[in-house]
């Protein structure tokens, strides 16, 4: 039994479809970079709250190093100093791991001040304190 013939292209995938036109392969490296950008700021935004901002920062720089050679070497930059920081904050006393948590927390909620969450809440349950509106979106 003969195994059927393969034409050299077809190995390469769908991608290297878009390789072979140079118009396409710019668009495509210009809709990986805009993706992958997006995604990368979205987790950049979302690190200092709960949930998965490092894991989406690591999706971004991803995405990006499919296609850009930097973002790779920044994505092996990125993880090794991500484990060295959670390697140095476990090997630290509670009361050092309190004063980051203390600090998240702090970030977490200048950002609602600053967002008008307080007063948006407030109101919700008639509560109309001046001090609750935010400086830059506050309604007075």
């Amino acid at each position: 039994m003969t195994k059927p013939e393969v034409k050299p292209d077809e190995h390469k995938g769908w991608r290297h479809w878009f390789h072979r036109n140079p118009a396409l392969n710019l668009a495509y490296r210009i809709g990986v970079g805009v993706i992958g950008g997006l995604v990368l700021i979205a987790g950049i935004i979302m690190i200092p709250y709960p949930g998965p901002g490092w894991l989406v920062v690591f999706a971004g720089l991803a995405i990006l190093a499919t296609e850009f050679e930097w973002a790779g070497r920044v994505l092996k930059f990125a993880k090794r100093y991500y484990d060295r920081w959670v390697a140095w904050l476990k090997r630290q006393p509670g009361w050092v791991r309190g004063l980051v948590m203390a600090g998240v927390c702090a970030i977490v909620l200048v950002t609602c001040y600053l967002l008008n969450v307080f007063a948006l809440v407030g109101g919700w349950f008639g509560v109309e304190w001046t001090w609750l509106q935010s400086p830059i979106f506050g309604s007075r």
